[in-house]
């Protein structure tokens, strides 16, 4: 079973029909027993960063996800939920992320011409060896809709980035923590194989 996990977030939905369409099991849930048997995790998001974590807290979900990570499962990071594996966001300063992975989130810089948020199917280019984004085309489009980046500190662990206003580290992999700034699951035929990737690690 894949558990998504439930904080009042936007999207939930859209992930578990995708997981469906896709014969998956998976289930939205808040519950930390049923998170940390769950075969894969994954957290989404839509929202801004500081509202997030304080819901994450609220409904005692940190050390869940910070358990679920350390057990060694599959743990996919979407969107928001990307930028919720890093340290802190510059959208939400002096609030702490889940601190999983090593990086900044910033603001994506203005740019004449550039609207932001950044919003719409924009090419990535992917890195070879990459586990969820085997068999992409190298120059895949994906569906973005973000106004923060991210900015990772290990170079390698960055399985994809894209270009708007600045380079933008769209996907990121470290031992069995996965993320994407995009949504997978609104971006067609792609993001179908890129979650059949998860579900099959």
């Amino acid at each position: 079973m894949i558990a998504i996990i439930d904080y009042d977030a936007g999207n939930l939905k859209s992930v578990e029909k995708a997981l469906n369409y896709l014969g998956q099991n998976s289930r939205i849930t808040r519950d930390k027993d049923e998170i940390l048997s769950a075969e894969k995790v994954i957290l989404p998001g839509v929202g801004s960063f500081g509202d997030a974590m304080e819901k994450l807290k609220s409904y005692h979900l940190v050390d869940t996800i910070k358990k679920a990570a350390e057990s060694g499962k599959p743990l996919l990071g979407i969107c928001l939920g990307l930028q919720l594996l890093f340290d802190s966001s510059a959208e939400s300063v002096g609030i702490p992320g889940l601190g999983i992975l090593k990086g900044k989130i910033l603001r994506i810089p203005d740019k004449e011409g550039l609207k932001i948020p950044h919003m719409g199917w924009n090419s990535m280019d992917i890195k070879s060896g990459s586990k969820l984004l085997k068999g992409i085309e190298k120059q895949a489009y994906v569906y973005f809709v973000h106004s923060y980046y991210l900015k990772a500190k290990n170079e390698e662990e960055v399985a994809a980035t894209t270009e708007y206003s600045t380079l933008i580290h769209a996907a990121v992999e470290k031992d069995n923590v996965f993320a994407c700034q995009f949504h997978p699951e609104k971006s067609g035929e792609v993001g179908l194989k890129i979650l059949r990737n998860f579900a099959e690690l």
